[in-house]
């Protein structure tokens, strides 16, 4: 080996020895620690039973019908409003109905609790309660009964509805409407509270 290959193999090993010195000055202690956390959404499911409120035939002005249906929270967050669509088709047996919406002679009379109250507090007709979205926990319909329950349905649990329907007799001709069908349909909609601290 020639003296430049020594010279050259001392240089390099003073190098990798000073390097090692001084990377063993920064030396330091250490230690970690983790954390985790999960988020899980809470569920909203909103249930009627029996999911055909009313069923009737061979009805006649002045006929009033009463039923019960119950409204379910089977999931695990309370609900705070359940808002109420209407909509509904009418089949005409060809009487030529005029123009004349049979909705419009069918009320809804909405009751707090069949034993304890005998006048409706809530009186609209089918045609009316179309453009209209209430809130059957908060709003002027059942407010007053489900109440108890602090104003929400809470999760699992169900609260009871009565609704009386009347096919109004106007004390006037009515013929138009004989043999006419009309079907009804609700859409019970329930909407979570506001967020809160957890």
């Amino acid at each position: 080996m020639g003296i430049k290959q020594k010279l050259g193999l001392g240089v390099a090993s003073a190098v990798l020895g000073v390097s090692l010195i001084g990377g063993g000055t920064y030396a330091y202690f250490s230690d970690t620690a983790e954390t985790s956390g999960t988020f899980a959404s809470g569920t909203l499911d909103l249930n009627a039973n029996p999911t055909t409120i009313i069923n009737v035939d061979n009805i006649k002005p002045g006929d009033t019908m009463l039923r019960s249906f119950q409204l379910k929270n089977d999931g695990t967050l309370d609900i705070a409003s359940i808002g109420l669509a209407t909509s509904y088709d009418v089949t005409d047996k060809g009487n030529n109905n005029n123009g004349e919406d049979f909705g419009k002679h069918i009320r809804v009379n909405f009751l707090l609790n069949a034993d304890k109250v005998d006048v409706p507090i809530y009186s609209t007709t089918l045609s009316e309660l179309k453009g209209m979205t209430p809130d059957v926990i908060e709003g002027n319909i059942f407010s007053g009964w489900l109440a108890e329950r602090g104003g929400k349905l809470a999760a699992h649990t169900s609260d009871t509805l009565y609704v009386q329907y009347e096919f109004v007799d106007n004390d006037g001709d009515q013929n138009i409407f004989q043999g006419d069908k009309l079907k009804l349909k609700w859409t019970f909609e329930g909407k979570q509270g506001r967020g809160e601290a957890k």
